[in-house]
């Protein structure tokens, strides 16, 4: 948990993306966020949280679906999403979002 509290609270943006193995709409995410890394490179950290090996953390942020996309700079949560979203949508989130 203090790993996390440190990533979240870094100057860079973090999106994180709550996910399980077992939804299908979660596998289809994976190549877009991919596509949003490749696209911003070293200024998005992107993480990947599997809501059933980390129950606590996804019960602290109230996650109820997945995939559920948040993002965070400077330890506070900038924005949060259900559902899948396109590549553009996510880039521009990140960039009308953070400082």
């Amino acid at each position: 948990m203090s790993k996390f509290n440190e990533l979240i609270n870094s100057d860079q943006p973090v999106l994180i993306d709550f996910f399980a193995t077992w939804c299908g709409p979660c596998q289809m995410l994976m190549p877009v966020l991919k596509e949003v890394k490749d696209n911003m490179g070293d200024r998005i950290t992107i993480l990947k949280m599997d809501v059933d090996k980390n129950q606590e953390l996804a019960a602290q942020f109230q996650v109820r679906g997945v995939p559920t996309l948040m993002l965070f700079q400077k330890g506070k949560q900038l924005w949060r999403q259900s559902g899948v979203l396109s590549k553009d949508e996510i880039i521009r989130t990140i960039v009308a979002k953070t400082i």
